[in-house]
């Protein structure tokens, strides 16, 4: 297995419930499911059991329900204090799935505000770190035409274009899931197309580390 951390570097993730999954406060750790039950725990798992001489110190500071914005105002004390020297984002299913429930018309964060105050973050926090990550939201609909997964859709061509603009890592989590998709319907991952089950934050798991060079 060949990735680019080095020995003890902190491998932050951050994001919504998907990257929360449960995880401890204030920080997400290793010990006792402190990084919660999701890809984060499968990724810091995979890493450890695979790479012994090579310890990365994998945090999780997911927070389920948030969007772009709420990032942004907890973004201090959740990434730039923690040092990091590699960061994940996973952020944007929120962002489009509160444009379609009941908060429909209130506080809505469209594609320009969304792409604004993520680039504003990743400007920040750039000069410290050693690698970035930038993983797209993703909606578990195989219809391309479905009105919130074409949403989805222009939220992840945002977020791809801001991973070549600041030269990070690109995971493509909406092809991953397409793959299985293509093969088994929605309802053998989740329920409400947005949280998936084991197989699928397995999918997130192998999607990010096959980004980051691991073949698995």
């Amino acid at each position: 297995m060949k990735i680019p951390f080095k020995p003890n570097q902190r491998l932050l993730f951050i994001g919504d419930s998907i990257t929360d999954c449960e995880r401890k406060r204030p920080i997400g750790e290793r010990s006792w499911s402190g990084l919660g039950k999701g890809y984060v725990n499968y990724v810091d798992s995979i890493l450890a059991a695979s790479m012994p001489k090579t310890p990365v110190v994998v945090l999780n500071t997911g927070s389920s329900g948030n969007r772009v914005t709420d990032l942004a105002s907890r973004w201090q004390t959740d990434v730039l204090d923690l040092k990091p020297n590699w960061l994940s984002v996973m952020i944007g299913i929120n962002d489009v799935w509160r444009q379609f429930d009941s908060g429909m018309g209130r506080d809505q964060v469209d594609p320009e505000q969304f792409e604004l105050v993520y680039r504003e973050l990743l400007e920040k926090s750039l000069p410290q770190l050693d690698g970035l990550v930038l993983m797209t939201p993703y909606y578990l609909e195989s219809n391309r035409q479905d009105p919130m997964r074409a949403k989805m859709d222009i939220y992840g061509t945002i977020t791809k274009r801001l991973a070549a603009e600041f030269d990070a890592i690109f995971v493509d989590t909406q092809a991953a899931f397409d793959h299985y998709l293509e093969h088994h319907p929605t309802q053998c991952l989740c329920g409400d197309r947005v949280h998936p089950n084991e197989v699928g934050h397995m999918i997130l798991a192998r999607a990010f580390l096959g980004a980051v060079g691991a073949n698995i």
